[in-house]
């Protein structure tokens, strides 16, 4: 199984952590659209950094990371679900010249924000913020655990256009729990050893002998991940009615129907403008808004 996320504990402390690995649903984001290799990568380790977040806030929801910035890349935005779907997009800034492989995180960004938002099947939504001022992604999602969840956490990040893979360490408050007490600081020193190479060679139990070979280590089931989009006729309506009715009915009267597409999955959506008039005659209740 190439592509899942593996949860593990360390006996007697209250550290906790996760690794990914991702190939299959890696290459479903990427064949359906033509990214800068620097873009395919970033976009990797973003598709990783979404499947261990989704499991380590344990979201009976959806959650997705936006990476929005003011450089030749505009947009980075993944998303997750509890079920292991995963999909995600780029979106390269207007007129700005296509990037080189060289080119780094924050060169390639620019000024910016991240936004984390989780979206439960039941509750309130949240959404926490973290500027673009580290050198790497899994920098900036560090930060957004001190500032947002105040739980100390690290992410080591690897992609190279085939494969993605991801490695998460977090200390939980749980004292009773801890008979260790250098057992964070062991297990982040020793993390930091981990090479780009053995996220995206190596199994996941691997990974962790090779780290961990002198510490318990106790793994669970591995959770399958595959490429997944939560597009549907019904949501991509929602997100027309958005637009208001003048504007529809100014696309209707030049094209006769309003032809879209997801921009994830590249599904495509037709309505008539019969169904426009039916979505207007019921938009006092209107469908979810595809975000």
């Amino acid at each position: 199984m190439t592509d899942q996320i593996q949860r593990f504990l360390f006996d007697d402390t209250n550290v906790r952590g996760e690794i990914v690995t991702l190939e299959q649903a890696y290459a479903e984001v990427l064949d359906r659209h033509d990214y800068p290799p620097v873009v395919n990568r970033l976009l990797g380790e973003l598709l990783a950094a979404v499947a261990l977040l989704t499991d380590t806030v344990k979201l009976d929801g959806t959650l997705s990371i936006e990476v929005r910035g003011q450089g030749a890349l505009s947009l980075l935005m993944a998303e997750s679900n509890p079920g292991g779907e995963l999909r995600a997009i780029a979106r390269l800034a207007e007129d700005a010249p296509m990037p080189g492989e060289a080119t780094g995180f924050r060169e390639l960004l620019g000024e910016g924000q991240i936004m984390i938002t989780l979206d439960p099947r039941e509750g309130h939504r949240y959404q926490g913020i973290v500027a673009l001022d580290r050198d790497s992604l899994a920098e900036c999602l560090a930060d957004y655990f001190a500032q947002s969840e105040q739980l100390p956490t690290r992410l080591w990040l690897a992609a190279d256009g085939q494969r993605a893979g991801g490695l998460l360490l977090q200390r939980i408050p749980d004292e009773s729990r801890n008979q260790d007490s250098d057992a964070w600081e062991r297990s982040v020193l020793l993390a930091d050893t981990v090479k780009a190479e053995e996220l995206l060679g190596l199994a996941p139990l691997e990974v962790l002998r090779r780290l961990y070979h002198e510490e318990t280590v106790r793994v669970f089931e591995p959770k399958p991940l595959r490429f997944g989009c939560t597009c549907s006729r019904e949501r991509i309506a929602g997100s027309l009615l958005t637009l208001g009715e003048a504007e529809l009915r100014d696309v209707l009267a030049e094209h006769g129907t309003i032809d879209t597409q997801c921009h994830f999955c590249h599904s495509r959506y037709v309505f008539s403008e019969q169904d426009i008039e039916a979505l207007l005659a019921g938009a006092d209740e209107p469908p979810p808004v595809l975000h």
